[in-house]
């Protein structure tokens, strides 16, 4: 739906974005997709690997683990994208907007001995 509407539909929340992330499978080497909320950081994004809580990473970061090369589409447009992952000050600094952002960022937290990553993606230029 998002795709499909360009955006507008579940487009943002709270002044921020859902945006699908695109990364290529660390295993099949296939294009992969997710829709992601995700945080403004100036030209780029952040985004918070929760995975609703469970104790593995989400398929997505573990793809970018491996490859930090990725796409953000955001309103249809598409942005080629290099993700880094946080170091503990930024992810104590970004994770608690995610919490701002959507309650259940907390109780995802708590449901988990991992800790959840922040990832960075930031705008590449080709």
């Amino acid at each position: 739906m998002l795709r499909a509407s360009g955006g507008r539909f579940l487009g943002a929340h709270k002044g921020e974005p859902m945006i699908l992330l695109t990364t290529t499978g660390r295993k099949t080497g296939k294009a992969r997709t997710w829709p992601l909320w995700a945080v403004r950081n100036g030209d780029g994004w952040v985004v918070a690997g929760s995975n609703g809580g469970h104790d593995q990473h989400p398929a997505w970061y573990l793809n970018l683990v491996a490859d930090p090369a990725a796409t953000v589409t955001e309103g249809g447009r598409a942005t080629p994208v290099r993700a880094r992952v946080a170091d503990s000050t930024e992810r104590a600094a970004w994770y608690p907007r995610f919490v701002a952002l959507v309650a259940g960022y907390a109780d995802y937290e708590r449901a988990t001995t991992r800790v959840i990553p922040v990832v960075f993606l930031e705008p590449t230029t080709g």
